[in-house]
């Protein structure tokens, strides 16, 4: 399901020619460069039966990120973790190759290439997209060494979103390593999602409706109240009210990142509780 929804194969269009050079990046559809204002918020890579992928997580304790279930359902090995907020300005990519894609990324081959890596677990609920009343769009990866030079992230109070009784009015902050979505130097001049640069940038997205699963919000750069949206890649990275992370990064309407977004709460106790077990490990 990731290709369908906000991540992005790491090499797909690069495999497809479409290589930009390197320039200023704005933010997936508007937004920030992120710099250093969300250090704890890390792009992950990891094998599926399809191939390589990426997506966003949020570092909630010194050994646990928590990112989407479409991130984490059906990973081949370990995944790749890192925090650096500028990957790569233009290709080539430094994420390495698995030596055996069929088995994905080992320890120790992450390791030896300088990247930290975790273990991914999928909530056990998650639906794979056919109930939004059991949407359940939650995964975790648990680290093999602690972070001990990052502050985690503080999660939002259990039922948070639900104290919200005018979503339009309420900004609400998104942060991942999703792809930036500008006219391409030659051919179609519709605004395509770009391969690279590759780096955590942050939007401002006023709310549309709150469920008792989901946040939607309007994540467009044209918005009056707000900066931008997500796109590809941006999937399992954080979203975040009042200074906390409210829910994660889950899906998009639409192909070229300018309409709706929705994220998965966690600050409802299907999520919360499941969150909880890894927290007191």
């Amino acid at each position: 399901m990731r290709a369908r929804l906000l991540t992005l194969a790491v090499a797909t269009l690069a495999g497809l020619g479409l290589v930009v050079p390197a320039s200023p990046a704005s933010a997936s559809t508007g937004g920030t460069v992120d710099g250093d204002t969300h250090p704890n918020v890390a792009l992950i890579a990891f094998y599926d039966a399809e191939g390589r992928f990426r997506c966003s997580a949020t570092l909630i304790s010194p050994t646990v990120l928590v990112t989407a279930a479409h991130c984490t359902s059906g990973t081949l090995g370990k995944t790749l973790v890192t925090f650096d907020s500028v990957v790569a300005e233009a290709p080539p990519s430094p994420l390495p190759d698995a030596a055996d894609p069929s088995v994905g990324y080992t320890g120790e081959e992450l390791t030896e290439a300088g990247f930290l890596w975790g273990t991914a677990s999928t909530h056990p609920e998650y639906s794979d997209f056919t109930d939004l009343d059991n949407w359940n769009d939650v995964g975790v990866i648990v680290l093999d060494q602690p972070v001990t030079d990052i502050a985690p992230a503080p999660l939002a109070d259990l039922h948070a979103a639900d104290a919200i009784k005018q979503p339009r009015r309420t900004l609400f902050t998104a942060v991942g390593y999703g792809t930036e979505v500008r006219q391409a130097e030659s051919g179609s001049q519709k605004p395509t999602p770009m391969s690279y640069p590759i780096l955590r940038r942050y939007v401002e997205m006023p709310g549309q409706k709150i469920t008792p699963q989901v946040i939607q919000t309007n994540g467009n750069e044209n918005d009056p109240f707000g900066t931008g949206g997500t796109c590809f890649g941006d999937s399992g990275g954080s979203l975040w009210l009042d200074g906390k992370v409210v829910g994660v990064t889950s899906y998009g309407y639409t192909q070229n990142c300018r309409y709706l977004d929705g994220y998965q709460r966690i600050d409802v106790p299907v999520v919360a509780d499941w969150l909880a077990g890894f927290l007191e490990d």
